[in-house]
C-alpha cells in the first residue's frame, strides 16, 4: 500500500477512535454534545407547530395586576374570590398554580386582633365576643382553602434537591418506589420542600412541583422531570397532574426495559422508555423527564391579566371550559427561562407547552437504543470514508461526502416525524472531519486553543485575569471552596413594561448597549461575571483568584456602574428608548464557589447565605429608593467610604437581622453638609429604635425638608405614624421584617 495512503487512513481510523471513545464517556470532548444540542434546537425551530392553543390559558400576574391589586402575594381572600369568579362565573375546567403559598396570610389583621384579646383587652369580654364572632370573617387561609373545594385545583410545590428543608405540606404521593430502582434508574431525588399550608391542600385537588428544569451545558432549558421522589415516594409535576386531571387522573406506569438478568436475578440493563398515562404514552428519558414540545415563541397560549379576571373584565368565553395557568411575567417576580426558541421565556408557558404534548401525544422520545445506535452509525461511516475516499479524486470525495450527509440529514428527520429523536452532530462532524482530512492532507491543523482554565473563565473574566490564570493555574481550583468573596446583583427597574414597547430586535440591542459597558465597568474592576439572568447581571469578587480588596474593587465597580449608566442615557434617548434605572445590591462574607451543578451541566459560580443576601438586598433598593444598597460587612471593610444608614432588616430566609447601608462615596470628595446628614439621620434612627416618635419625626421631617428627594426619609415618617397608633411588641428591637424576596 501507497505510505502516503497508509498515513491518511491511520489519521482518519484515529478522528474515528477518537468520536468513539467521547461516545462511550472515555474522554469528554463538550463541544460535540453542545453541536447535538445545537442540532437538536434546529430541528425544533423548523418544525414548530404554531398558533394559539385555544384549551390552555395562563392567568398572569403582570405588572397590571400589582399596580391595581397590590403586592404580591396577594391577600388569600383576594384569591378566595378570585377562585369563585374563575369557577363560578367563568366556569373554568380547571386551574394549576404556578406559585407556592407556604406561609399564613397575615393581612386580615387576625393575629393582632388575638394578641390583644390575650393581652390588653384581656379583661374585656365584650371584645373577646365580638372577635368570636368575627373570627370565621378573619380567617383568610381557611377561607381561601375552601374555595378549592369541589374544584378542580391542582396546588404548586417546590422540590429542593440541595438542603432538606420543608416547609408546608406535600399532596399524596402517586405511588412508593423500591430502594433498588432509585439505585438503578438515575431519578431526580429530592431532600427537601416547599409545599403549600395544610388547610390549602387538605381542599385542593393534588398538586404538582415546578421549577426543577433540568439545564443543559450552554443553560438551555430543553428538559423538564414528570416524577421526582422524596422519601421512597414518587410526587407528579405540575404540568403532568393537569393533564391526568384534564384527562380524568387516569393511572401512571413507568415502562421499563432491562435485559441481562438471569431467572430470580437482577437485570444489568435498566432504561426508562416511557410513561402510560392512562392510554398515551410520553417519551421520557432515564430520569423520567420529557422534551420540551414547544408550540412557538412566548404567547403561544392566551394570556389574561390576573386583575381583568377579578374585575370581570375578560370574555367568557375566552376562559369558559379552559384549563388555567396561574402564573407571572413581573420583573419583581421574575420567572423567565432560556429556551431554544427564546432567551428569555416564562416559565409558565413552559408546563402549559409540557401540558399540551402531553395531552397531544407531541412529546418526542429519545429512545433508550441510542446508546448502540450512535456508536454503529459511527463505525459505518468511519469504516466506509476511511477506506473508500482516499481511492477517490477531490470531486468525487465532495459528491460521496456531501450524499452521505444528505442520506443522513433525510433519515434523521423522518425519524424526527415519527416522534423519535435520534443523535446526528458526531455523525456529520465525523463526515466533515474526514472530508475536511482527506481534502487538505499534509495540512492536518488542529489547534488547541487557550487552556482549559482560560476557556471555562474566558467569557466571565477580564483578559487580564486570564493571563494571569494561564501564567499561574496552579493558583486556583474548579472543585468547591469556601471563600471570603463579595457578590453582586444589579437589575433594570420596570424592564418587562421597556420591553412591551421594544421591538425584538430594539430589545436586544438596548441590552447589548447595556450590558456590554456594565460588564466592562465590572471587568475593570476585577470582577467575574457569574451570570446574565435577563436584564439582572451576578458577578462576585475574590474567585477564580483571590482578591484581598475584593469589597472595595465591588464597591467601586457598582459607583461606576451608575455613573456610565447615565453617560448611557443620552444614547438610549437618541434611539427613541426611555431611560434605564438599576439597582444594585452588594454583600460579602463566606461562599461556597467552584464547578458546581450536575452531571448534565456545571458552571463556576458562588452559593451560600452570604450570596442570597446579596440578591435580597438589590430587591430593597426599590423599597428605599436607593440605587446601591450593601451591607455592614462592606462598610466595615471600605471605611473611607461615607454612608447613609437606611435600616435594621430581617429579610427573608435569613433569621438574624442586618443593618443596610446606601454608600455616598469617598468621605474626603463629600460636603461637609452630606457627612452631617448621614450623622443627623443615624441619631434619628437611634430614637426610632428607642421609641421616642416625637424626636425622630422631628428631626427626620427636617432632613426631609433639606433632601426631599429621599424616599427613605418619607418611609420612616409613614412608620412613625403607624406605630403610634399601632404600638410595637415590647421585645421590638426596630427591626423591619420583609417576608417576600
Amino acid at each position: 500500500m501507497n505510505p502516503k495512503r497508509l498515513i491518511r487512513i491511520i489519521l482518519s481510523f484515529l478522528i474515528l477512535v477518537v468520536l468513539l471513545a467521547d461516545n462511550r464517556q472515555w474522554i469528554d470532548l463538550r463541544f460535540v454534545r453542545q453541536l447535538e444540542l445545537i442540532a437538536y434546537d434546529i430541528r425544533l425551530m423548523a418544525t414548530l407547530p404554531g398558533g394559539i392553543d385555544e384549551r390552555i390559558v395562563i392567568m398572569d400576574i403582570d405588572e397590571k395586576s400589582l399596580t391595581e391589586i397590590g403586592h404580591f402575594p396577594w391577600s388569600r381572600i383576594v384569591l378566595a374570590q378570585m377562585m369563585d369568579i374563575l369557577f363560578d362565573y367563568y366556569k373554568i375546567k380547571q386551574i394549576g398554580f404556578d406559585v407556592v403559598f407556604p406561609e399564613a396570610d397575615g393581612t386580615s389583621g387576625l393575629q393582632v386582633l388575638q394578641s390583644l384579646a390575650n393581652g390588653p383587652l384581656q379583661g374585656i369580654h365584650a371584645y373577646r365576643t365580638a372577635l368570636e364572632k368575627l373570627q370565621p370573617e378573619l380567617e383568610y387561609d381557611r377561607i381561601f382553602g375552601e374555595s378549592f373545594a369541589n374544584r378542580d385545583v391542582i396546588l404548586g410545590i417546590v422540590f429542593n434537591n440541595i438542603v432538606d428543608t420543608t416547609l408546608g405540606a406535600l399532596p399524596p404521593p402517586l405511588a412508593s418506589i423500591d430502594k433498588k430502582w432509585t439505585e438503578k434508574l438515575p431519578l431526580v431525588v429530592a431532600k427537601g420542600y416547599t409545599g403549600n399550608r395544610p388547610i390549602h391542600q387538605q381542599y385542593a385537588k393534588t398538586a404538582g412541583f415546578f421549577d426543577n428544569p433540568l439545564v443543559d451545558n450552554d443553560g438551555i432549558f430543553r428538559r423538564v422531570p414528570l416524577l421526582q421522589a422524596y422519601q421512597g415516594q414518587l410526587y407528579e409535576s405540575l404540568a403532568l397532574a393537569m393533564a391526568r386531571n384534564y384527562l380524568g387522573s387516569p393511572s401512571i406506569e413507568i415502562n421499563v426495559a432491562t435485559s441481562g438478568g438471569k431467572a430470580g436475578k437482577q437485570a444489568d440493563y435498566t432504561a426508562v422508555e416511557t410513561l402510560s398515562i392512562g392510554d398515551r404514552y410520553v417519551g421520557v428519558d432515564e430520569r423520567i423527564a420529557a422534551l420540551v414540545p414547544y408550540r412557538g415563541r412566548q404567547g403561544s397560549f392566551r394570556y389574561v391579566s390576573a386583575t381583568d379576571v377579578l374585575h370581570k373584565r375578560v370574555e367568557l368565553k375566552q376562559l369558559e371550559g379552559k384549563a388555567l395557568f396561574l402564573g407571572t411575567t413581573a420583573p419583581g417576580l421574575v420567572d423567565l427561562r432560556a429556551t431554544p426558541i427564546q432567551n428569555v421565556y416564562a416559565g409558565v408557558e413552559v408546563h402549559a407547552n409540557m401540558m399540551a404534548g402531553i395531552l397531544d401525544g407531541t412529546i418526542k422520545q429519545i429512545p433508550a437504543y441510542i446508546e448502540g445506535y450512535e456508536p454503529a452509525v459511527l463505525l459505518i461511516i468511519g469504516l466506509l470514508m476511511t477506506l473508500l475516499i482516499p481511492l477517490l479524486s477531490p470531486v468525487w470525495t465532495a459528491m460521496v461526502s456531501g450524499g452521505l450527509a444528505a442520506l443522513l440529514i433525510g433519515f434523521n428527520m423522518w425519524i424526527w416525524n415519527k416522534g423519535l429523536v435520534l443523535p446526528i452532530a458526531s455523525h456529520l462532524l465525523l463526515i466533515t472531519l474526514l472530508f475536511i482530512l482527506q481534502m487538505s492532507y499534509g495540512f492536518f491543523i488542529e489547534s488547541r486553543g487557550k487552556r482549559a482554565l482560560s476557556k471555562v473563565f474566558g467569557q466571565y473574566i477580564p483578559p487580564e485575569l486570564v493571563d494571569e490564570l494561564d501564567a499561574n493555574p496552579q493558583a486556583i481550583s474548579l472543585e468547591g471552596q469556601s471563600r471570603e468573596m463579595t457578590v453582586l446583583f444589579s437589575d433594570i427597574r420596570g424592564f418587562t413594561s421597556i420591553s412591551e414597547n421594544l421591538k425584538p430586535i430594539e430589545l436586544s440591542q438596548l441590552l447589548s448597549d447595556f450590558l456590554t459597558p456594565m460588564t466592562a465597568v465590572i471587568h475593570r474592576h476585577r470582577g467575574t461575571i457569574d451570570k446574565y439572568m435577563g436584564d439582572a447581571i451576578m458577578a462576585f469578587w475574590g474567585a477564580p483568584l483571590d482578591d484581598p480588596y475584593h469589597q472595595k474593587n465591588a464597591l467601586l465597580a457598582s459607583m461606576e456602574m451608575i455613573q456610565v449608566l447615565e453617560q448611557q442615557q443620552e444614547l438610549f434617548r437618541s434611539r427613541g428608548w426611555p431611560e434605564i434605572k438599576i439597582g444594585v445590591g452588594l454583600n460579602s462574607g463566606t461562599m461556597s464557589v467552584g464547578n458546581m451543578g450536575s452531571e448534565f451541566r456545571m458552571a463556576y459560580t458562588v452559593l451560600g447565605d452570604a450570596v442570597n443576601l446579596g440578591s435580597r438586598l438589590e430587591g430593597l433598593t426599590k423599597e428605599y429608593g436607593a440605587t446601591i444598597i450593601v451591607s455592614e460587612s462592606i462598610k466595615q471593610a471600605v471605611p473611607e467610604f461615607e454612608y447613609l444608614e437606611l435600616d435594621l432588616v430581617r429579610v427573608k430566609g435569613k433569621d438574624r437581622p442586618v443593618t443596610i447601608y446606601q454608600p455616598l462615596g469617598f468621605s474626603v470628595e463629600l460636603d461637609k453638609t452630606v457627612r452631617s446628614e448621614t450623622k443627623r439621620f443615624s441619631q434619628a434612627l437611634k430614637m426610632y429604635r428607642q421609641r421616642d416618635w416625637d424626636s425622630a419625626e422631628r428631626e427626620i421631617f427636617n432632613l426631609s425638608s433639606m433632601n426631599d428627594g429621599r424616599k427613605v426619609y418619607k418611609m420612616y415618617l409613614d412608620r412613625i405614624i403607624y406605630f403610634r397608633n399601632n404600638p410595637p411588641a415590647d421585645n421590638w428591637d426596630g427591626t423591619f421584617v420583609y417576608t417576600t424576596k
